[in-house]
């Protein structure tokens, strides 16, 4: 395996283990609470939590502090709209945690999510791998 292989999946995994405990130990009630609406502070904690641990992925692998503060910036402001979407389209359809649709918005929102890891780290190769 080569170095670069080595540091994408060790960059992959440490996304990976942000998002799990941003999305499900570190999330507080005021985070899940009223998330309909879109000036949303809890939404934005949420948000920012998940912006720290990326700022600790990137410092760990080592990439320059310009690309990190332009990444975790990016996620913060996609990671935000993305559970603003997600809220917004449970609510007005009705959706609870017993319907479908709430699993396939739940699901989808976790896809997009992924997604923002895979662009972090195409940006990362691409401006900031060794």
């Amino acid at each position: 395996m080569t170095e670069l292989a080595l540091q994408i999946l060790i960059l992959l995994s440490l996304l990976q283990i942000k998002h799990m405990f941003s999305d499900y130990f570190l999330q507080t009630s005021r985070m899940l609470e009223g998330r309909g609406t879109y000036f949303h502070m809890g939404r934005a904690q949420h948000a920012l939590v998940h912006a720290v641990g990326s700022l600790i992925c990137l410092l760990i692998v080592g990439a320059p502090i310009g690309v990190i503060l332009v990444l975790i910036l990016l996620e913060w402001v996609v990671h935000f709209h993305i559970d603003w979407a997600k809220a917004a389209y449970t609510a007005t359809k009705g959706h609870g945690p017993a319907d479908a649709g709430f699993w396939r918005a739940a699901g989808f929102d976790q896809f997009l999510h992924q997604m923002t890891y895979v662009a972090m780290i195409w940006a990362w190769l691409v401006f900031a791998a060794r």
